[in-house]
């Protein structure tokens, strides 16, 4: 019997995303006639601006930067500078804080929570935190609740640019936490994606790839939704000489998948000019019969 995990949500084969167009500069004015030529040579030689303190970089753009990362948890300590241990109780992987759309998701405690949040004047601020309902094992459950009492309500925000960057948060309480933080895959890619399904085929079969002579290549088609997210037909079976990212195939198991797909910028010549990123997975299941 197969065992299918059905589309929940409406979805569309692919979000395009368009890039703003380039504004032609607007001519620089004339000089003002009733200036002499002695003002005129002095307001010449006069800084646009004041300058950076020397050896001092730019100060990053703050909003830009929270929604370029994934910002995982590398310490919390509380007022008096013990531990926070409880919101490091998933030892598979650190409390993440993903910030896009004017919201803030929590991740990899017991249940997937989310907030409003807003930046204003050095500060962060996190709306009433929601979550779904799932019960888990104690030591997640202790992550969870750590996770809503520490990050609910106004933080002290400070960015420490570097590789990676580092996210400081200081809250009411008076507790330090502080996130590192890694590319998300739109940064590292360097554009907007395109949203597509393809359909894994349960075995991998051979194909030539440049660099491993022995590669053994995902066998993938697109399949189409109409925005109902009912299937309307599927492509052709080919080879995929990229690996997904966040996906692992397994052996005899047949997949559905939504993906991020990204052209990339400044591509090496022994690379694609594509990467998949797994999005979600749609279906999962035993082999379909002929395939």
């Amino acid at each position: 019997m197969k065992h299918l995990v059905p589309l929940a949500l409406p979805v569309a084969l692919a979000l395009a995303a368009c890039s703003p167009r380039d504004t032609p500069d607007a001519p620089a004015p004339a000089a003002d006639a009733s200036l002499s030529a002695e003002a005129r040579g002095h307001a010449a030689n006069q800084p646009d601006a004041a300058p950076s303190p020397p050896g001092r970089a730019p100060a990053p753009d703050l909003s830009a930067t929270l929604a370029g990362h994934h910002w995982r948890l590398e310490s919390a300590s509380a007022a008096d500078g013990g531990r926070i241990d409880a919101l490091s109780g998933n030892p598979d992987a650190p409390l993440q804080l993903d910030f896009r759309d004017g919201r803030v998701s929590v991740s990899n405690a017991c249940n997937a929570m989310g907030a409003d949040f807003t930046l204003d004047a050095g500060e962060l601020g996190l709306g009433p935190m929601i979550s779904t309902q799932m019960a888990c094992a104690e030591p997640l459950m202790a992550m969870e609740r750590e996770a809503h009492t520490r990050l609910a309500g106004r933080h002290q925000v400070q960015l420490e640019p570097g590789e990676p960057p580092r996210l400081r948060l200081v809250n009411a309480l008076g507790d330090t936490l502080v996130f590192s933080g890694a590319p998300t895959a739109q940064t590292r890619h360097g554009s907007a994606p395109e949203r597509v399904f393809l359909e894994v085929a349960a075995e991998r079969i051979e194909c030539r790839h440049p660099l491993m002579p022995d590669h053994r290549c995902l066998r993938v088609r697109e399949v189409r939704y109409d925005d109902r997210g009912l299937k309307q037909g599927t492509g052709e079976w080919g080879p995929l000489y990229e690996e997904i990212e966040g996906f692992e195939h397994k052996p005899g198991t047949r997949s559905v998948l939504r993906l991020d797909r990204y052209r990339r910028q400044d591509v090496p010549a022994d690379a694609s000019s594509v990467a998949y990123v797994l999005d979600m997975v749609v279906e999962t299941g035993p082999a379909a019969a002929g395939n």
